[in-house]
């Protein structure tokens, strides 16, 4: 991927639990770790996340996102809070069908927003505009408050969902299908670089 010209890894974590699906834990991250120097974005979509951090700290993670769902089963302050002290940049995730009201109490307190435009756990899902909404309102949280927040958009991201995602706020953007299921992955990537950023 760093030769593709991604800036960021983007790591799925999936527990079987939390979502329906299972992919790998902190070993495989410290075997992706050992091969690029880009910055890994891990994404814990498991239950209880306060638990497993610190082995994703240990890992080589740079950032790790949390979900804010009660399913996700953790103290989700305390959780953030924790994975700052650990030295990593703390996200906070929400589902599509979460209202945006349910992160803006840890806004002040997290370098990334993550808005699922799907329902977390499988790729090649169709992106769901109306989740622009939260997104433009994070951005104006943003901007009101001059904050070093990013705002990530992840689910179905193309170069037309980019493009579209930009437009509203969004300043990372996570893709998969995209990208793994094209022949060349710089154009690809490119081409969502295109799409405004």
């Amino acid at each position: 991927m760093e030769q593709a010209g991604a800036d960021w890894m983007h790591l799925d974590i999936m527990d079987g639990h939390f979502v329906d699906n299972i992919s790998f834990g902190p070993a495989i991250v410290g075997i992706v770790r050992k091969h690029t120097k880009l910055p890994l974005d891990v994404h814990l979509m498991i239950e209880h996340p306060d638990h497993y951090a610190p082995r994703f700290v240990g890992a080589g993670a740079n950032s790790i996102t949390v979900h804010v769902e009660p399913e996700s089963k953790h103290d989700v302050a305390e959780t953030l809070r924790s994975i700052q002290t650990a030295g990593c940049r703390a996200g906070l995730s929400l589902n599509p069908a979460t209202p945006f009201e349910a992160v803006e109490p840890h806004l002040a307190n997290i370098d990334l927003l993550l808005v699922m435009t799907v329902h977390p756990g499988f790729g090649g899902q169709a992106f769901r505009a109306e989740m622009m909404e939260k997104v433009k309102r994070a951005r104006e949280w943003q901007r009101s408050r001059h904050a070093a927040l990013d705002i990530e958009v992840d689910g179905g991201i193309n170069a037309k969902t980019a493009k579209l995602s930009i437009e509203n706020g969004a300043n990372v953007l996570v893709a998969g299908t995209s990208i793994f299921r094209a022949q060349n992955y710089r154009a690809a990537i490119a081409e969502l670089r295109g799409g405004g950023r």
